[in-house]
């Protein structure tokens, strides 16, 4: 698997961007709201508003702050893994609602088969570490999981599956491949916040840790921290 095309895993990570992921979320919880209750819809967008939260905040510790886990190469949790973890299960769920259980059930499965591969891909194609496609992967899980365990008894709505699933399906093929620039807004809040002039970037902050074991003095360190990124430098890449 591992051994697929660049350009396919590329193809892969782009299920999980935002530009695609968010629409979906929102048509979700329209449906939701047209089809069951607004209640359900509620507490999808709570939910995933939350794990989001937990993303951004990850996030702005480390571009602001270098608030990290070194040993796991550890600098935020991917926000691809998390958003197409929890928004697909979530949309198969929602078509298979007035199906029996065990369809549901397989349909969950399925979507987190996906957001497991969009999670893979991020490794592959070195946009996260393993740890961080990792966590944020059981963050999008378990976010999809709760909203799935909450709503599982609920009444059958008035939905045709036919223009869900169509207007799902829409969504993901004119929507791939589309994408936001959340990793620059992210950056641009985080410098606001902790007041500094560069955001911290994985190589150096990396880099300092070995700075620090030989005894460097401490503006240099900071130096290090803080220079700016030099073009031949992996930068954290998109959320």
């Amino acid at each position: 698997m591992h051994d697929l095309p660049t350009h396919l895993w590329y193809s892969i990570t782009s299920f999980g961007g935002a530009g695609l992921t968010l629409p979906l979320a929102i048509a979700i919880a329209l449906w939701l709201a047209l089809g069951y209750t607004w209640r359900m819809a509620a507490a999808w967008l709570v939910l995933l508003g939350a794990a989001i939260g937990v993303v951004t905040l990850t996030k702005l510790a480390f571009l602001g702050w270098g608030v990290g886990v070194r040993e796991l190469d550890f600098t935020g949790l991917s926000g691809h893994a998390a958003l197409s973890t929890a928004v697909y299960p979530v949309a198969l769920f929602l078509l298979l609602l007035p199906a029996r259980p065990a369809f549901r059930l397989g349909g969950v499965a399925l979507g987190l088969v996906v957001g497991i591969t969009v999670s893979f891909s991020r490794v592959v194609i070195d946009a996260h570490s393993p740890s961080e496609a990792i966590t944020g992967c059981i963050v999008g899980a378990v976010t999809a999981l709760m909203f799935v365990r909450w709503s599982w008894d609920a009444a059958p709505g008035r939905l045709s599956t036919v223009p869900v699933a169509v207007s799902l399906m829409m969504l993901t093929v004119g929507l791939h491949g589309v994408h936001l620039p959340t990793q620059r807004w992210v950056t641009h809040i985080a410098l606001k916040v902790s007041g500094h002039e560069r955001p911290f970037i994985r190589a150096r902050w990396k880099a300092s840790h070995n700075n620090r074991a030989n005894a460097a003095p401490l503006s240099q360190t900071q130096n290090t921290l803080s220079a700016p990124v030099l073009p031949n430098e992996r930068t954290e890449r998109n959320v």
